[in-house]
């Protein structure tokens, strides 16, 4: 029997740390590539692997928040990543955080000391043309290799300063208020509509003129630029007052049937004086984005203010608009939810590249494109998590957004499939998801005769 050849991992992150263990797990001989330390990236500032560039918090570990529920699914899932993350925790309150020093260390270790895994620490310029590969080079991909990755897909991908809108829980959304319309009525009614009235606009600019920035990095800082495409919306409220008015936010020929036909003229004075709309970002219309809202607000002064909208005044936000430098692939034109890509299938990706949002995904991403790589390179079909786990939903949800408006995504519950009855109580609502997802990926576990 022909020894199988090693699968190579390239980009020791989250994503790869986790990719390159779960194939070493499987019997496969794997190759780890890092570039650091020959070759750092202006955010890391050491050579471990698995570095935590931002925060050393990992989210919620209660199982009926997302975060945590996706932790969960990683830990029955015998996650390397998750597992480090629980021995080196630090106290932060309902957080699972880490010292982060201890917890790359010890991950780089097991790594290192792995029979099966070897790691080299050099880069790589292009895109290996045979076997199977793992991408796994995160938001700061080198440049050789990014424009390799381009050439590649035969597509252009984000590398720049990304400034996206919010995405808001459509339970959410006062429906009283919001309408649905297109504008002009062309076509199918496909976007929610929150109008304002003169006085409330003026106070939605005011505030949102002198709300706080996040601040940016000192690598992001030096080479931010902005788009007039894609202006963050507290810079286009600062133009001037009806600057929004004749963008985003632009009234004309949007009409709420409820309140009669504003386009007679006697109900001129109903027609409201700002408009603000949402345009579904998922197939079952559980998430709205927010039309021309990117920002690079902090995120407590986002929910303070976009919540002056009317309809929106007790906005559910499962990702909150952001402004950083990022490198991410239109995932739904390029990967499967195996996350192989559809033009090579012994191509696979995980992380941050794949526009997953967060330490916690960028782990179950490699988890998955590590699993896969090894089930291919033994002759097995790759696999899927059921829609119904946070993991399934968050792959399913990249591998099928709109390509167009595709943005990336942390877990949150808004992308998982509805519940058979609806349940108004929040929390109530995501135990029963929660139930639901672990006790579906026990049985599916069983019955591929996974174990941790």
């Amino acid at each position: 029997m022909n020894a199988i050849p090693p699968i190579r991992v390239i980009g020791g992150g989250l994503a790869g740390t986790e990719a390159a263990w779960q194939i070493a797990r499987a019997g496969i001989p794997v190759v780890l590539y890092e570039m650091r330390p020959h070759r750092l990236s202006p955010a890391h500032h050491t050579e471990h692997l698995a570095e935590l560039v931002c925060s050393n918090s990992f989210g919620a570990q209660a199982t009926d928040r997302a975060s945590g529920l996706l932790h969960e699914e990683l830990r029955q899932l015998g996650s390397l990543v998750i597992q480090k993350a629980n021995e080196h925790s630090v106290p932060a309150g309902g957080a699972l955080a880490v010292d982060r020093a201890v917890f790359s260390s010890d991950l780089t270790q097991a790594i290192a000391h792995h029979p099966l895994i070897e790691l080299r620490r050099e880069e790589i310029h292009q895109i290996p043309l045979d076997g199977i590969v793992v991408l796994t080079t995160g938001p700061l991909t080198s440049p050789d290799l990014a424009a390799d990755l381009q050439q590649l897909t035969g597509m252009a991908y984000m590398s720049f300063f990304d400034a996206a809108s919010p995405i808001v829980v459509g339970e959410s959304i006062n429906f009283e208020i919001a309408f649905l319309a297109s504008r002009y009525d062309r076509g199918e009614a496909a976007y929610l509509n929150c109008p304002l009235t003169q006085e409330q606009y003026l106070h939605f600019w005011r505030e949102l003129c002198e709300a706080e920035q996040a601040d940016l990095k000192d690598f992001e800082r030096e080479t931010a630029k902005f788009f007039e495409g894609c202006l963050p919306i507290e810079e286009m409220a600062k133009r001037g007052e009806d600057t929004m008015r004749y963008g985003p936010l632009k009234p004309v020929g949007l009409f709420d049937s409820r309140q009669g036909d504003f386009r007679l003229p006697e109900n001129k004075s109903k027609r409201p004086y700002a408009v603000v709309q949402l345009r579904q970002e998922d197939r079952a219309g559980q998430l709205w984005n927010m039309v021309g809202f990117q920002t690079n607000l902090r995120w407590g002064e986002q929910k303070r203010v976009f919540r002056l909208i009317p309809g929106l005044e007790n906005a559910e936000f499962v990702r909150m608009g952001v402004m950083h430098r990022n490198t991410f692939i239109n995932a739904p034109e390029l990967l499967h939810s195996t996350l192989q890509f559809k033009q090579r299938p012994t191509l696979l990706a995980a992380g941050q590249l794949v526009g997953t949002e967060g330490y916690t995904a960028a782990t179950a991403g490699g988890w998955l494109a590590g699993t896969n790589a090894a089930r291919l390179a033994l002759g097995h079909s790759p696999i899927t998590l059921p829609p119904t786990t946070m993991m399934g939903a968050l792959f399913d949800f990249i591998s099928s957004a709109a390509p167009k408006h595709f943005q990336p995504m942390p877990p949150n519950f808004g992308i998982l499939p509805e519940l058979p009855h609806r349940i108004r109580n929040k929390q109530e609502r995501y135990g029963v998801y929660r139930d639901r997802a672990l006790t579906t990926l026990s049985t599916w576990m069983a019955q591929l005769h996974l174990a941790a």
